[in-house]
């Protein structure tokens, strides 16, 4: 999930993870992964603040899979240029 802010300047992002998600090690993971796929795609976004939410699915999907699925929000936030 993606909440996303325009405004000139740089990027701000966060990312967030429940505890429904699992314990803590699981949460940093699911953190992680989604920060690798931001520092990979930062350079091809629009200026903006991101929040990046975690869902229970992350865990289960492959690297492909997890990039396909960030590549698509992204466009769906119309920030993927």
């Amino acid at each position: 999930m993606l909440f996303y802010l325009p405004h000139n300047g740089t990027h701000k992002v966060g990312f967030t993870a429940t505890k429904k998600l699992g314990n803590a090690v699981k949460r940093n993971r699911a953190k992680r992964r989604m920060r690798a796929l931001f520092r990979e795609h930062s350079p091809k976004l629009k200026d903006g603040s991101y929040v990046f939410v975690a869902k229970v699915g992350l865990f289960d999907s492959t690297h492909e899979k997890l990039q396909n699925d960030f590549i698509k929000v992204l466009r769906n936030a119309k920030t993927f240029t």
